[in-house]
């Protein structure tokens, strides 16, 4: 399972860009992936996914970096070192489409499959199946990064986020919700929360 957590200048694939793609690996947590991009030419910004993410305006176009198309390529050649290629995270329909339409933008072969593990269901199914009633706002579901890394035992993660502090928060949160232990030494000092059934 691959742990995956992309930042972006919006929330539509085929108008906005990627900036950061941030992975860990579930089976190995030393195989990490960070890479940061230039946006591609055309690409919409929207300001509240930038005060989510901490990128300035003035660094997206940054020549420097590599394009959105080179870090799609070095993930996906990360990525074939893995065992199992299954994408995972706190909303990977996101990410997936991301990788998807960066692939087909910039005629990249697409490796992933369609099947992916989200941690939102997941949390939610555990509170179902321990008597927990999961938040609710608005007539759905409440349950955010920040209230699922509460109920699991550990800090939410800082502001602005960063695509590999996700994939690593991410990556906690799924193994204590899957196996009942922490998975990464940097939440180790964090007590493992326990739930009585009702």
């Amino acid at each position: 399972m691959i742990i995956l957590d992309i930042e972006a200048t919006g929330t539509h694939p085929y108008r906005h860009s990627i900036l950061s793609i941030g992975a860990i690996d579930f089976e190995n947590t030393k195989r990490r992936f960070y890479e940061e991009c230039r946006i591609w030419e055309g690409a919409h910004v929207m300001d509240e996914a930038l005060l989510v993410n901490g990128f300035a305006r003035e660094s997206l176009a940054n020549p420097s970096k590599n394009s959105e198309g080179d870090i799609v390529k070095n993930f996906f050649a990360w990525l074939k070192e893995s065992r199992d290629h299954t994408i995972a995270g706190q909303n990977p329909s996101f990410d997936i489409d991301f990788l998807k339409a960066a692939s087909e933008r910039n005629h990249i072969d697409f490796p992933l499959a369609h099947r992916s593990f989200d941690l939102h269901s997941m949390v939610y199914l555990h509170m179902v199946q321990y008597g927990i009633t999961p938040p609710m706002e608005k007539g759905r579901s409440a349950l955010n990064s920040d209230s699922i890394m509460a109920y699991v035992g550990i800090p939410v993660e800082p502001h602005p986020h960063n695509a590999l502090n996700g994939a690593l928060y991410e990556a906690e949160a799924f193994s204590r919700i899957l196996y009942g232990k922490s998975l990464l030494k940097e939440f180790s000092q964090y007590q493992v929360f326990r739930v009585n059934k009702k």
